[in-house]
């Protein structure tokens, strides 16, 4: 794919979140785009924020388990950037507005201490570089229209993220087995998902370092102070002005979060 083309697709999702509005899928465009074609699209459309001054904080992963993987096609996960721009904390408040169709999915965070790179990181390295993790909501949001989506879509749309929101406990990993972790969310006070933590590939370590060593290919290290999303424990779901959702997820804690 051309680099003009990048640069047009990537300042088309720009211009599709500032606007909270949705475009036709790049996949039924450019049927010839490929994954790769896509990361660069993600680069331009980061490269937008962070030229208004937004700065990186961490990395999202995506496509974590093997229903998502055979929806779109892939044997692989995906990957996205956070910014400061789109974290929230416990308990705070989302201007539902500000979202396009948006989904919550029930994650757990990890905050690194060290700095990791591949290629040969280990489940024992991501370990060791761990300051601890946190229950976290993902609101994931597509820039295209209603969620049709394949894997160029969306890695191209920054692995669909929308904004995050962070648990207020912060829990050493050495005596959890975070694949056991359940997780319960609950959407208005009815329980709607359940799950656990080896719904990311088997467990949400072996996320992280698919995570490392992939950007570790691309010269990426993964940087102490990081926040790293390790994937969905369960289904996403919908969520609305109105809504108030909460998740709880076994030795780690919970996280809360309403829509305005």
């Amino acid at each position: 794919m051309e680099q003009a083309t990048i640069q047009q697709l990537g300042d088309e999702l720009y211009e599709a979140l500032v606007a909270c509005k949705t475009i036709t899928p790049f996949s039924s465009r450019y049927p010839d785009m490929t994954i790769e074609d896509a990361y660069y699209v993600q680069q331009r459309m980061i490269a937008r924020r962070l030229e208004k001054g937004e700065k990186i904080i961490g990395k999202k992963i995506g496509v974590t388990s093997k229903p998502v993987m055979n929806l779109l096609g892939v044997n692989q996960p995906d990957f996205g950037y956070l910014t400061d721009g789109m974290v929230y904390n416990e308990g705070e408040s989302i201007d539902a507005s500000t979202l396009i169709q948006p989904k919550a999915e029930g994650e757990i965070a990890f905050l690194l201490k060290k700095d990791i790179q591949g290629p040969g990181v280990t489940a024992a390295d991501v370990i060791a570089a761990t300051e601890g993790v946190m229950a976290c909501f993902e609101i994931v949001d597509s820039r295209i229209e209603n969620w049709k989506i394949k894997i160029q879509d969306t890695v191209s749309d920054n692995a669909s993220c929308g904004v995050f929101v962070l648990g207020d406990r912060l829990v050493d990993i050495a005596n959890l087995d975070l694949a056991l972790c359940g997780m319960v969310m609950e959407k208005n006070g009815d329980i709607v998902v359940t799950g656990a933590g080896a719904a990311s590939m088997g467990h949400p370590v072996n996320a992280i370092v698919w995570l490392a060593n992939t950007l570790g290919s691309l010269g990426i290290a993964l940087k102490a102070g990081d926040i790293v999303l390790s994937g969905a424990m369960g289904a996403m779901v919908d969520c609305a002005k109105g809504d108030n959702l909460r998740i709880s997820i076994g030795g780690i804690g919970g996280c809360s979060v309403r829509f305005v």
